[in-house]
């Protein structure tokens, strides 16, 4: 690469980095602006639901048992009806569909504003079933809108412009959700999540681009919804095949099982965590659970930073067992000292090795597996992720209520020290420990890789 000293100038910049190209391409495409706007106001509302019903469904019921239905009544239907979501998409119009579910996802909260008390904690289950059905339509819909609104060469601009505009709805969302959880309980998370749906359906009826499909389907929806359970069937063999002749793989999948299970720990507890052990308001855990994503954005900054200097499996090896030693310590410095600010640094603090670690993984994954079948592995991980994390859940609904929060949530940080050592020693002779900047004369330079982080509730 040409350094700025060669090229003359101790502030030339390579050419393509502008940093006022999003704006730029915001101000002259009216149709982006009004689908990034309106993917932002409604991705809000979805962290004000999840957010705020996790900590209102808990302060009204005490128990974690309740904080398992709530996670697992939003996360299933998606696990279910996801992978077929994008075959019914294909042939609807995407504009009329994302109005279509902001408008439905509005009415479907309203029975919320219903939920006083625990004993109609079951209607937030029956909405929130409905809620994560109707979600699986919207991001497909969206990501075959955008290219629609944009030139090809656009296109990079625009995907970035959309992700930093779901960075911003966890940060908007999450503080808002915690807010109105704390303000009014459920049915001021409802009311607010409401207006947030109509806002989004307004802005998306102001689209002036068809989002009709210009070559639609003859086949059946029956017949190409058989198709793709089909597929998904021959994914997930061929996965396992592909896995069974490669130990990376079926190191990263025994990683994955652990971690993914103390993710469902988190998502289920931490709710509790922050109001009967840190003694906090929704507004605190709105806040708290909102500034993870300043962490997964610093996390991202300093990895890319030094992704040439460090290998893969240094990345994930010292990153999940960093990972989990902070996330230890915000479990377990309340028993010494009660206050809210420690576990919001520590959620910055953390995002840093955790964005690390997650580059690391999908750069792993990505060098053992050839193109052919990286699809197929990549079904079989998720599904290895999706069944571990619900198993976490229910564990840890049954166990806080028996050996208390802050053990059960411990398995947590434990998980990735232990799971982060694990990999480093199994892997610690393989190709992919070299350092991504490394190259020798057998083989072309690694690649890069996305350094995304799953939320967390």
């Amino acid at each position: 690469m040409t350094s700025y000293e060669e090229l003359g100038r101790p502030d030339h910049r390579p050419a393509g980095f502008d940093l006022r190209a999003p704006w730029r391409l915001l101000r002259r495409r009216r149709d982006l602006r009004l689908l990034v706007t309106a993917s932002l106001v409604s991705l809000s509302g979805d962290w004000i639901l999840g957010i705020g019903l996790a900590y209102a469904v808990y302060d009204l019921t005490g128990s974690t048992l309740a904080s398992t239905g709530t996670l697992l009544a939003g996360l299933l239907p998606q696990v279910l009806a996801g992978p077929l979501a994008g075959v019914l998409v294909d042939r609807w119009d995407r504009r009329r569909t994302m109005i279509a579910t902001n408008l439905a996802m509005a009415v479907g909260l309203l029975p919320l504003l219903l939920v006083t008390g625990a004993d109609r904690v079951g209607l937030v289950y029956a909405v929130l079933v409905g809620q994560s059905l109707l979600e699986v339509f919207f991001a497909p819909a969206e990501q075959a809108m955008l290219p629609r609104l944009v030139d090809e060469d656009e296109l990079v601009t625009a995907n970035a412009v959309n992700g930093q505009a779901r960075n911003l709805a966890r940060l908007l969302g999450g503080a808002l959700g915690g807010t109105a959880a704390a303000v009014g309980g459920v049915p001021a998370v409802a009311a607010l999540d409401v207006l947030t749906f109509l806002a989004a359906a307004l802005l998306l009826r102001a689209i002036r681009t068809s989002g009709r499909v210009e070559r639609r389907s003859t086949e059946a929806a029956e017949a190409a919804v058989q198709r793709r359970l089909t597929a998904l069937r021959d994914e997930l063999r061929g996965g396992i095949r592909a896995a069974s002749r490669e130990p990376a793989i079926r190191v990263l999948l025994v990683f994955l099982l652990v971690t993914s299970a103390g993710e469902g720990i988190m998502g289920t507890l931490f709710a509790p965590f922050v109001r009967d052990v840190l003694q906090g308001s929704g507004q605190a855990y709105g806040v708290i659970c909102a500034v993870q994503a300043v962490g997964g954005l610093l996390g991202g900054l300093v990895v890319a930073g030094l992704a040439h200097r460090l290998s893969p499996l240094a990345l994930l090896g010292a990153g999940s067992v960093l990972f989990g030693l902070v996330d230890l310590a915000i479990f377990l410095y309340p028993t010494a000292y009660v206050a809210i600010w420690p576990a919001v640094l520590g959620m910055v603090v953390v995002g840093i090795p955790g964005a690390g670690a997650a580059a690391g993984q999908m750069t792993i994954f990505q060098q053992h597996t050839s193109d052919a079948e990286r699809g197929r592995v990549f079904s079989l991980v998720a599904l290895a992720q999706t069944t571990a994390g619900v198993a976490g859940t229910v564990a840890a609904g049954l166990l806080g209520e028996s050996i208390g929060i802050v053990p059960v949530l411990a398995f947590q940080g434990v998980g990735y020290v232990v799971a982060g050592t694990y990999v480093t020693l199994a892997l610690r002779g393989d190709r992919s420990g070299r350092p991504q900047g490394a190259v020798d004369e057998s083989s072309p330079a690694s690649s890069g890789c996305d350094d995304s982080q799953a939320p967390r509730m």
